[in-house]
């Protein structure tokens, strides 16, 4: 069954005073959030690949919104190193963050690897973001209302995931190595929320997805998949501005359910935060706690929640 919340954009309160840190800001649903974000007072910490778009999107959301405060600073997910450092930047400036908005990703790409050996998709989705978490979460902690919000897809329901070939090794298809990406995406938003309330944290962890929205997500689809997509999305695809709404919602309110999969309700309505009931292979703790050890291994990361 889902449950929606009574709660719209035009409900999005004053944010002045709160840190976000939004990966993937640069285009698509993470300019859209923080062009809402900005909108109302927050300050945003843009962190994107190409510094230069970055810039440039900044610049247009400043003219938009005089009084915006927007920093751009360099991280590429799939490039670990560039995690780190961008950790250590903020550890170094002792900035306190109230959110982490885990959004960037790639999708639908041809087949290629992480300099760990990992299968872009995935390393880019999930264990970047993976690692940036761990790195955050004594700056969250510090945080009012702290919160990490992993945007997740409802295609995670088609996703199969073997932690041990994170490579991607027998069969590779773009699609669904998406669809593994967005399992990953959904299976550590939902142990991250185990650990954080088993260690008494302050910091919470929730799980959102903007649903069929017009982004260029698939532009590197093969030509029959990006076809399909616009096709569907004359009828089925949510402005982008609209579909961030159940992300903004698990950002921003604290009454905003953790364990749940945050989605905008049915198409052809307006967005409201809908909570979804989670399928199987999701609810798989055994799975989720092997997907976890993957990404320290992997990721050099051990998250002081894993002690």
């Amino acid at each position: 069954m889902h449950h929606a919340a009574d709660w719209t954009l035009a409900d999005l309160t004053d944010q002045t005073g709160r840190t976000f840190v939004v990966t993937g800001a640069s285009s698509g649903l993470g300019t859209a959030i923080t062009r809402h974000l900005a909108a109302h007072g927050g300050r945003v910490i843009m962190a994107v690949r190409d510094t230069a778009k970055g810039a440039h999107v900044r610049d247009q959301l400043i003219a938009e919104h005089p009084a915006a405060e927007l920093e751009i600073r360099h991280l590429d997910l799939l490039d670990l190193d560039t995690v780190h450092a961008f950790a250590e930047g903020l550890r170094a400036e002792a900035v306190s963050v109230d959110a982490l908005i885990n959004n960037g990703g790639i999708g639908n790409v041809p087949r290629r690897l992480s300099p760990q050996g990992v299968e872009s998709q995935l390393a880019t989705n999930h264990l970047g973001h993976f690692a940036l978490t761990g790195l955050l979460l004594d700056r969250l902690s510090a945080g009012h209302h702290p919160v990490v919000v992993t945007v997740g897809s409802a295609l995670y329901r088609i996703g199969r995931l073997d932690p041990d070939d994170l490579a991607a090794e027998r069969g590779y298809s773009p699609g669904r190595a998406y669809a593994r990406s967005k399992l990953a995406n959904v299976l550590f938003a939902l142990e991250l929320d185990r650990r954080l309330r088993a260690a008494g944290s302050p910091v919470r962890s929730l799980l959102a997805h903007p649903g069929m929205t017009k982004t260029d997500l698939d532009r590197d689809a093969p030509p029959l998949d990006r076809a399909v997509g616009m096709l569907m999305g004359l009828v089925m695809r949510r402005p982008i501005d609209e579909a961030v709404t159940p992300i903004l919602y698990a950002a921003t309110e604290p009454a905003a359910p953790t364990g749940r999969h945050i989605g905008p309700g049915g198409p052809f309505r307006p967005a409201r935060p809908t909570f979804e009931r989670l399928s199987s292979p999701a609810t798989d703790p055994g799975l989720a706690r092997r997907l976890w050890s993957r990404s320290e291994a992997i990721t050099g990361e051990r998250p002081w929640l894993a002690r």
